[in-house]
This record gives C-alpha cells, structure tokens and sequence, in this order.
C-alpha cells in the first residue's frame, strides 16, 4: 500500500507589517490598528492595541522590575481587513499589473494603488 505524502505549502496573509487594519470579529470587533508582525505559518497577526493580554512578569536579573505586563496577543489573520489609506474604507486587495511589468496591491473600492510590490529578483 502506497504512503501518502503530505506537502506543506506556505500560506499566505493578505496583510503585511505596517498594513492598518479593522478588526471584524471578536471582542475588539470595529477597533483599527497597525500590524506590528505577521506570522503565515500559524495565519497570525499582531495588531497595535487589539486582543491585550494581561503577562505576569517576573523579574530577572538583579535590578529588573517585575509585575503585571499588557501586551497584545495574536489575532487570526481572517478576523482582520485592509484599510485603504486612500478612501478610509476596509477592503479587499486586488493584485494588478502595471504597464511596466510590476504588480500592485490595489483597493477594490477606490481602484487606487496601496503598494508596489518589489520581486525577490529585483530586491
């Protein structure tokens, strides 16, 4: 009996570092934030100021304070949506090609361009 193999394929997240989000679901549905980091094997993002979590902190070292740290925790990368900073509106990223060749994240709403992206080759 043949064995299955299973490959892995990198996921990919709609949103990228810097990106200003809304929040869609959960206990901070409707708050807007910046995305301070994304994980796309776990479909994570990290938004400035959403789903806060409350760390206990000891301290280590001889002059480190300890205590009770809030820090923001991961929210799933499906909970979240682009806001344009064109038409202030959440939306959908299109991706199209511009005339020289180059692809673009643009707004489905406004049609504006959000971001150019670069190639690894040009980089």
């Amino acid at each position: 009996m043949a064995s299955k193999v299973h490959v892995k394929l990198a996921n990919k997240v709609h949103v990228k570092k810097e990106d200003t989000v809304l929040v869609l679901s959960g206990k901070d549905r409707g708050k807007k934030g910046k995305v301070l980091s994304v994980n796309p094997s776990t479909n994570q993002v990290i938004v400035e100021g959403v789903n806060m979590a409350t760390k206990h902190k000891k301290p280590k070292g001889r002059y480190e304070q300890g205590g009770i740290v809030h820090q923001e925790a991961p929210v799933n990368s499906s909970n979240v949506m682009l806001v344009c900073d064109k038409c202030g509106k959440p939306t959908k990223v299109a991706k199209t090609f511009l005339d020289n060749g180059q692809k673009a994240r643009t707004c489905k709403n406004c049609n504006e361009i959000i971001e150019v992206v670069l190639n690894k080759k040009e980089v």
